[in-house]
């Protein structure tokens, strides 16, 4: 049987299947995207936030010490036998550096923070006896005291300017 469609007709028909056959967003099977692109686009997406992620969470630089001023301090303490002493050295945090069963006599120059107050305190033993404990800020002699008899305490405290080299 002769096929009654016109010559124009048939044209037109097999462009527009030729039109969806090359579209690649619609799928011969569900007729909707193509989910391997989705997933594709998915991947790739979930990739590079996981890189962002890394690089905020995991660097290998450290923060480097800020540099604190500080300013030279000499404490001394004369006097026989042993003793805790306690003094404040290089540290933002402030906290004291202790010392147990210290020969005496003993001296040490260290670095302190400026703003902070540089102390030493310290304890004689059950033996007791008589120490003193002298304190230099800068080279200047800043204060000196006594401590004696048994667990005999002593404490020389000073200023320092707060942001001044």
């Amino acid at each position: 049987m002769p096929s009654t469609e016109s010559p124009e007709s048939a044209e037109s028909t097999e462009s527009a299947e030729s039109t969806e056959a090359a579209s690649p967003a619609v799928t011969e099977k569900s007729g909707g995207p193509d989910r391997r692109g989705v997933a594709i686009a998915a991947v790739a997406l979930l990739a590079c936030g996981g890189l962002i992620g890394y690089g905020f969470l995991n660097t290998d630089e450290k923060p480097k010490p800020r540099a604190v001023p500080t300013a030279e301090v000499t404490y001394e303490v004369t006097g026989q036998g042993t003793a805790e002493l306690s003094y404040l050295a290089r540290s933002e945090s402030g906290k004291a550096t202790v010392e147990k069963r210290v020969a005496l006599p003993w001296k040490k120059t260290v670095q302190v923070p400026l703003g902070k107050a540089p102390t030493i305190g310290l304890v004689l033993d059950g033996k007791g006896g008589q120490a003193s404990c002298s304190l230099a800020i800068r080279g200047k002699h800043v204060q000196l005291a006594t401590a004696s008899g048994s667990y005999g305490r002593a404490t020389c405290t000073g200023q320092l300017p707060a942001g001044q080299h």
